[in-house]
């Protein structure tokens, strides 16, 4: 039943993650969350860690898109500061509109993955695709009030995870 669960690897933080690891796992498009994983759902413009962030990987042939559930007002504004493409109401925890996208780009799914900081959306979206993703923990203590609904299920999982190694830290893979 967990085994939709289980990410690829977990982090703390999406930049706590040396671009080093993407290109060892030859990660050529990476997928970003952007409420609580790269940015607090408040931030209109992204902080100086997210354009070094995308920066590196650009610089390191890997193409950064954000991947958001939130509307696509807000999300259009963040990635345009950041000069990258983006999907916004991705209907995460479906996986249909990230298939979707991965075909349009005309990526193989082994070139392609995800991070987030939300089992219930990110994992399970990613798992369905059928790509990698890191699980992070969120960046920011608030969250939208609808988030807080996938955080009561959320919680348990993780923990049922950790006590049986399932949350596999990064630089371990």
């Amino acid at each position: 039943m967990f085994k939709r669960f289980i990410p690829f690897a977990h982090a703390q933080s999406i930049y706590e993650i040396d671009v080093e690891f993407f290109k060892r796992n030859n990660v050529k498009t990476l997928f970003m969350d952007l409420d609580n994983t790269l940015d607090s759902y408040r931030a209109k413009a992204p902080k100086d860690r997210t354009l070094e962030l995308v920066k590196k990987l650009k610089d390191n042939g890997i193409v950064p898109v954000i991947i958001s559930n939130n509307k696509p007002h807000r999300v259009c504004g963040y990635a345009n500061a950041l000069g990258i493409e983006f999907l916004a109401s991705a209907h995460k925890p479906g996986h249909k509109r990230l298939s979707n996208e991965i075909a349009k780009r005309g990526l193989k799914n082994e070139d392609v993955m995800l991070v987030g900081d939300q089992l219930m959306t990110d994992v399970m979206a990613a798992r369905g695709a059928k790509i990698r993703v890191v699980l992070t923990e969120k960046v920011v203590k608030e969250d939208q009030w609808t988030t807080h609904i996938n955080r009561l299920a959320d919680r348990p999982i993780r923990r049922y995870l950790r006590k049986r190694n399932r949350l596999i830290d990064w630089r371990n893979k």
